[in-house]
């Protein structure tokens, strides 16, 4: 087991619950997605040889970051606008706050986070286009692409072109898909319009989908609106554009991955993309990774698009939190 200084975040959150006691830590993982709550179960299982020292320099990080940071005492919704404005900026801040003060009080969608993706596909097959792809937009993008591909094949593109075009949503419209999903969905009765869909939520849900069936996709959107289909693809971010994120950005995403993700996903990928990964390890890694390429046996390019894939993911949740920027073209650098 790593010291506590080595630990990352995700091991640290899960040393902390451990401590908390089965009923607390049960109150804490009962407001995380599915998600969180498989990555954190997963991770306290695989803790070990914990110390005294090592759970009091967690405790006190966490006792330090709640005075610097509770909002206990002041306005909520004021406070969560300012974090998230000052992390995220105004642009991207947005719909970010549209959708957790919009939403905050929804229990439907959150159920549907849980619900198996052919579950939810049965269960939208024979609603209105636009209701499923208001649906889409609510989910993270991998859990709509996986419902997106079990979805009949005629139906996709025309859903994928819905999302992207989808410019916001009223409160009005949110009940009334309550009352059809028999869910709650939002719980605002302010009439700004909910800011889900649009050419990024279609490019997200996208770049998860499997390369044969997003490419077909796109052909049909391209016949529809040629012009709605190049702005998607400006906005995909693939695996081989990881070249254009700085080297700091790929240090940080090194840091996040295990190398035998990284050394599934550098199969047949350009030599320029490998050389950037090799350029931000230590020369003895490099050439480690440089022999265990080599000496790889065939693998099967769906495994290899898998791992490009749980990359990709974890590359866009660090740029969701500000760590790196995609597609920064090496710009300037963070100092």
């Amino acid at each position: 087991m790593a010291e506590e200084s080595e630990l990352d975040q995700v091991e640290k959150a899960s040393l902390f619950l451990l401590t908390l006691g089965q009923d607390r830590a049960a109150s804490v993982l009962k407001n995380m997605g599915p998600k969180e709550v498989h990555l954190i179960g997963t991770t306290m299982a695989g803790l070990t040889n914990i110390s005294n020292e090592m759970v009091d320099e967690v405790l006190e990080e966490f006792i330090v970051t709640i005075k610097s940071q509770t909002a206990l005492g002041v306005d909520s919704d004021a406070y969560i606008r300012d974090m998230l404005t000052n992390a995220l900026g105004a642009d991207k801040a947005g719909t970010v706050i549209d959708r957790i003060l919009l939403g905050r009080d929804s229990k439907g969608i959150d159920q549907l986070k849980w619900m198996d993706a052919r579950a939810i596909a049965d269960l939208v097959r024979l609603e209105h286009p636009q209701i499923v792809a208001i649906i889409l937009s609510l989910l993270d993008p991998d859990q709509s692409a996986e419902v997106l591909s079990l979805l009949p094949e005629n139906m996709r593109s025309d859903l994928l072109m819905r999302v992207a075009t989808l410019e916001g949503v009223q409160p009005a419209a949110l009940r009334e898909l309550d009352e059809i999903m028999e869910k709650q969905l939002t719980g605002g009765d302010n009439t700004q319009a909910s800011a889900i869909g649009g050419i990024d939520t279609a490019a997200n849900i996208l770049n998860f989908i499997d390369g044969a069936i997003s490419e077909v996709m796109m052909e049909e959107v391209g016949e529809n609106n040629a012009e709605l289909s190049q702005k998607i693809q400006d906005k995909m971010f693939v695996f081989a554009d990881l070249i254009e994120v700085d080297d700091r950005g790929i240090q940080t995403l090194m840091r996040e991955i295990s190398t035998d993700q990284l050394l599934l996903a550098l199969r047949g990928v350009e030599d320029g993309l490998k050389e950037k990964i090799f350029g931000n390890m230590s020369k003895r890694a490099a050439e480690m990774l440089r022999d265990d390429l080599e000496a790889a046996p065939p693998t099967k390019l769906s495994e290899v698009e898998q791992a490009q894939k749980d990359i990709l993911s974890i590359a866009r949740k660090l740029a969701d939190a500000g760590e790196i920027a995609l597609g920064s073209g090496g710009g300037d650098e963070l100092v």
